[in-house]
């Protein structure tokens, strides 16, 4: 069927031009998730606000009986996480193909949700463990939550923006060294490097800014988000 005179179709194939903006920014959205893990884990009790594989095994060995390691963090940091995505899930059900509205709209509670917790962390600095520390990693592991969902979304090849696992084994399998075709190694590469540097500003940040380091961090993953978010939408309905 073709769609009637005057009428636009429901999807819309993106144009290499628009396909390189959305790869720059879920690779800035992975620096931005390096951050906030950084600052979760240092500043709220080893706990991982994005990478859920991490928060699975630090559970597990808490469970086991591991000397000095948490049980209520991860357990919240993988509720939020899960409620986030859930959220976003039925939110983006239903969107077309790349960026709509509707992914504005995650990305922008993703990024509203950081700037929240930020807001709140500067002014009552969190101390773990504590109920209002649990409180500030649901929030910011809800967001990231979003976040993940919204880029899974838009499906761009080997940048999930929280995690490496699956891109390091991209990256090592499909190398010339392996005999594969060594196709997308540079953007594998890429990934892996600006989630080891947002971890590591976010380890500055949470150094610099003292009590209020976890603020900090927040602050400014929430900031580069939001920029994210701007360029984004523009791009989206320039195209």
């Amino acid at each position: 069927m073709t769609a009637a005179a005057g009428t636009a179709p429901a999807l819309e194939t993106a144009t290499p031009a628009t396909g390189r903006v959305q790869v720059a920014l879920m690779l800035a959205l992975t620096f931005t998730t390096g951050i906030a893990d950084a600052v979760g884990y240092l500043g709220l009790d080893r706990v991982f606000t994005a990478n859920m594989t991490g928060n699975v095994v630090i559970l597990g060995m808490a469970l086991a009986g591991a000397d000095g390691l948490p049980v209520l963090g991860p357990s919240v940091a993988l509720g939020g996480f899960l409620a986030g995505a859930l959220a976003a899930g039925r939110l983006l059900r239903r969107a077309p193909a790349g960026w709509s509205v509707r992914t504005t709209t995650a990305f922008t509670a993703a990024a509203t949700g950081c700037l929240v917790v930020a807001a709140a962390t500067l002014v009552r600095p969190p101390v773990a463990p504590s109920a209002y520390a649990a409180v500030v990693t649901g929030a910011l592991a809800a967001a990231l939550g979003i976040q993940a969902a919204a880029a899974r979304r838009l499906a761009v090849r080997d940048v999930t923006t929280v995690v490496v696992t699956s891109t390091l084994t991209g990256l090592a399998a499909d190398s010339r060294l392996a005999g594969g075709p060594g196709v997308g190694g540079g953007r594998r590469v890429l990934v892996v490097v600006l989630l080891t540097a947002g971890a590591a500003v976010g380890a500055l940040l949470l150094t610099a800014g003292g009590d209020r380091g976890v603020g900090l961090g927040a602050l400014v993953a929430g900031l580069g988000s939001a920029v994210c978010v701007l360029v984004g939408h523009r791009r989206g309905r320039s195209s």
